[in-house]
């Protein structure tokens, strides 16, 4: 009998999803109730204090990754301040020099059989090759399937079948003080386990948000602009390397995707955070299915509540999410909620936080209909509202073309200044868009430094950044001819081309 048992058990249920393409993603999800089964000392599997289950269960999905890189060395005396420029010239500013190969590395779990891995966007963000390594030492080249940035979520995949798949596990319902195991590859220290309990749930940290600052990028508390942090806080041994990883409870069902850790040091010294399997299970479906992620937005201004903050908006309750404003074409304002109502609850789940309520929205699509419970002058009420997408319609948003000619780009893209433009312009040159980041790609290849500036693309001027995507939209495939100049030496005209 407690053969037959423990052979049931090995049935997981499945979640079917079509990708588009006519053939079904396939995610292995834990059954409501799972049936017992015993370890080597007789005890039931996941008894607290026991993690070999869960390390047996994990680690033969947990791979290794190492992606090469190609970045431009930045020119020290290319930081002079624009204002600055004009009075030094060329002197100084020394030779540009050529990209430098270098190579990350870090952890990913395989999700489906059929080669489907998730990982940590900032693990193979501007990669140019990725190699992984299963946990059989058998080594593969990957692709990028797609980035999800306001996560920090990648999917990549591996041209492999019969592959072992992690369980997902219900991050929800993970409770704080549960015993957790880590399973990476930290220091290229291959299929590490270490063991912790979740110290605390639903933590924003606003580190994605610092990477949102770093590119320029808006990060209001509008939630269209905010990025997605709910992390779930665990004491479990984290370190370099373990990014992208597993961590599964006792039962080895996937809850959380080891992502960061804080440290004066960059080693352990505590405390780790991870991304809730809710969101990673969302997030790669759609990579998989759709090529990016399909978010659903309210389209309201956020504001977190205490009692001093309440006092201060004349509000009666403390806890919740304040509505301060709505964007255009707000779906939370068409459904009828008014600015100064407080968020409670969604879908009958409390909300004390900002990270909550946008985990809880962000799990939803554009379409999709959620109930949100607002406290106005002390009374609760419900509204349904029909969530949006960024552009404020309710349709699924396909990637687009220009999309993925920007991501073969390899680059970070911002519009100039009115400075920038008043000084090209001495130069007969009527505006363009500057590189920031190089990161890799094509652009790299080529030896394009930071600071370049695109003015051309296939002989017709370019503005802004949005200009530059529409002059990529159609260009996959095709060949692409840029002309541009340093901003140090604007008389001198550069061009060259690829294929995109």
């Amino acid at each position: 009998m407690v053969g037959l048992l423990s052979s049931a058990t090995t049935i997981a249920g499945f979640k079917l999803l079509d990708d588009g393409n006519g053939r079904d993603i396939i995610f292995k999800e834990a059954p409501s109730e799972t049936l017992a089964k015993f370890t080597s000392t007789g005890m039931p599997a996941g008894t607290p204090g026991d993690f070999t289950y869960a390390a047996e269960t994990a680690t033969p999905t947990v791979v290794h990754i190492k992606s090469t890189i190609t970045r431009q060395a930045r020119d020290v005396n290319s930081q002079i301040p624009e204002m600055f420029r004009e009075f030094f010239g060329d002197r100084g500013m020394g030779q540009r020099q050529a990209p430098q190969r270098g190579q990350a590395s870090g952890s990913g779990v395989i999700i489906t059989s059929d080669g489907y891995i998730v990982t940590n966007n900032h693990v193979v963000e501007g990669s140019e090759e990725l190699e992984v390594t299963l946990n059989n030492q058998r080594k593969v080249n990957a692709k990028v399937v797609g980035t999800d940035p306001s996560t920090d979520i990648a999917v990549i995949k591996i041209e492999e079948n019969d592959l072992p798949a992690i369980v997902f596990g219900n991050s929800d319902a993970a409770k704080v003080g549960e015993w957790v195991v880590a399973v990476g590859n930290p220091f290229d220290l291959e299929s590490t386990v270490t063991a912790g309990i979740v110290s605390a749930k639903g933590r924003g940290l606003g580190i994605i948000g610092q990477e949102y600052a770093r590119r320029g990028q808006n990060n209001s508390n509008f939630e269209g602009d905010s990025p997605l942090e709910a992390f779930i806080q665990t004491d479990a041994v984290v370190n370099p390397g373990n990014s992208g990883g597993a961590l599964v409870n006792l039962k080895g069902e996937l809850i959380g995707i080891n992502t960061a850790i804080a440290s004066p040091t960059g080693s352990f010294a505590g405390y780790a955070f991870a991304v809730p399997s809710a969101i990673v299970k969302k997030v790669s479906g759609d990579i998989i299915k759709y090529g990016n992620v399909q978010r659903g937005y309210l389209g309201i201004v956020l504001e977190d509540l205490d009692s001093r903050k309440a006092d201060e908006l004349g509000v009666k309750v403390s806890e919740g999410v304040y509505v301060r404003d709505f964007s255009d074409g707000s779906a939370g304002a068409a459904a009828g909620i008014k600015q100064g109502d407080v968020v409670v609850k969604v879908d009958g789940l409390t909300i004390n936080t900002i990270p909550q309520l946008q985990q809880s929205i962000g799990l939803h699509r554009p379409g999709d209909k959620v109930t949100v419970t607002v406290n106005r002058d002390g009374k609760e009420k419900d509204y349904t509202v029909t969530l949006r997408n960024r552009t404020g319609g309710s349709e699924i948003v396909k990637k687009s073309e220009s999309s993925v000619a920007m991501n073969a780009l390899g680059a970070e893209f911002d519009n100039l200044t009115t400075p920038e433009k008043q000084r090209l312009s001495r130069y007969r040159i009527e505006g363009g868009v500057k590189i920031m980041d190089i990161k890799g790609g094509k652009l790299s290849r080529a030896g394009v430094s930071e600071g370049f500036i695109i003015t051309k693309v296939n002989g017709k001027q370019i503005s802004s950044v949005n200009e530059l995507k529409s002059a990529l939209a159609d260009k996959s495939g095709a060949m692409v001819q840029f002309e541009g100049v340093y901003a140090d030496a604007p008389a001198d005209v550069y061009t060259f081309g690829f294929r995109m």
